[in-house]
């Protein structure tokens, strides 16, 4: 085990002392790839890594046990098809120590045919999710992971760039996503997404990208986002097309000036929904409230989408070293959509934004 996964559990252990919680079951997941680097092959049969005060041990199927061995020297409970499970199950919760667990903190990913085994285990256990202990920790980055998180901003910076080098009438969403998944593969990152709203498909903020040609006057809406380093990136950014579509300077002035009102109100110590209010409160001023439809933006670690959520409804304290992201928007439908979209990370005095690229429109 490394020095940085023994300093992960002891630190999750404090956790789960503070928070009363005398179990975690983790499956294969990123919780895992967070806490101890690898996870093995997620699939129907029941693999989990039990956290209990003092030890840890894997219930391991047969299949992954030597390739997982590799990676790591916590005690494996082996079983295989021809015997089941639940016998790995019942010994390594006994190596763990929690036999008689009163409060269970369940990874909120599992399956649950694998969450049933704790559950016909332990039934008058307290079941609740990771959010106040593993999903706690991994909320404030150390400065390794916003090493690894600046690096791919910058990677996603010039792939964005790459972009709108290559935008022309007549080319294809398409044709303009396959650029952006070559640069992005030039520097190692592979593409992980990339939404090319053109025209009208920038009012669909989940567009799936397509064969619709850029045209004279297109709005191009471009979320993109490439993952190394275990770690992924994820901006948007805008580009038109000539003049644009009527209208357009308008909108996204309006949508830059929410997200320097979430930035500003981005700050240790308060809510996040408070962020989603300053963003929400600028458009709906504005009269397009009804036309912002998502949220403010999501955390992001090594999981592309993770806690903490800026949403509307979210009373998570934001702290220093959160990451996530800042991105309202607008969608006409018909017409155009703009999202605006940044990943910051908290520090002491504020958001500190991972890109180099303005949120300035490029034109083409």
């Amino acid at each position: 085990m490394t020095e940085n996964t023994k300093a992960k559990f002891a630190r999750l252990r404090e956790r789960m002392a503070e928070q009363n919680v005398d179990l975690i079951a983790l499956a294969p997941s990123s919780h895992m790839d967070w806490l101890v680097g690898f996870h093995p092959m997620l699939c129907e049969r029941p693999c989990l890594l039990l956290i209990g005060p003092e030890r840890e041990a894997f219930v391991m199927p047969a299949l992954n046990a030597e390739g997982s061995r590799a990676e790591t020297d916590i005690a494996f409970h082996v079983w295989s098809d021809d015997i089941g499970p639940k016998e790995a199950f019942l010994a390594a919760l006994a190596d763990v120590g929690a036999t008689a667990a009163k409060h269970i903190g369940f990874d909120e990913t599992m399956r649950i045919d694998f969450a049933m085994l704790l559950l016909d285990a332990l039934p008058s256990a307290k079941r609740s999710f990771t959010d106040d202990t593993l999903s706690y920790l991994r909320m404030r980055k150390d400065e390794r992971e916003y090493a690894a998180l600046k690096k791919n901003a910058l990677i996603a910076d010039r792939a964005m760039q790459a972009a709108f080098k290559a935008i022309q009438p007549g080319m294809t969403e398409n044709e303009l996503m396959a650029i952006i998944s070559d640069h992005f593969s030039s520097e190692n990152a592979p593409m992980q997404f990339a939404v090319v709203g053109s025209g009208p498909n920038g009012a669909f903020p989940h567009h799936h990208t397509g064969d619709r040609k850029l045209t004279d006057g297109d709005a191009i809406v471009l979320d993109i986002g490439g993952r190394t380093d275990g770690f992924p990136s994820d901006i948007t950014r805008m580009a038109i097309i000539g003049q644009g579509p009527d209208g357009y300077a308008e909108i996204h002035d309006i949508v830059e000036r929410a997200v320097q009102a979430a930035l500003k109100a981005a700050v240790p110590g308060a809510l996040a929904r408070d962020v989603d209010a300053a963003a929400r409160g600028v458009i709906t001023e504005a009269g397009y409230g009804e036309y912002f439809v998502h949220r403010t933006g999501h955390g992001m670690g090594i999981g592309g989408h993770e806690p903490p959520y800026i949403t509307a409804s979210s009373d998570t304290v934001l702290a220093e070293g959160m990451v996530f992201s800042i991105e309202p928007g607008i969608y006409l439908p018909g017409r155009f959509g703009i999202r605006l979209e940044d990943i910051v990370i908290l520090r002491a005095d504020g958001a500190e934004i991972l890109s180099s690229l303005p949120r300035t429109v490029h034109t083409a």
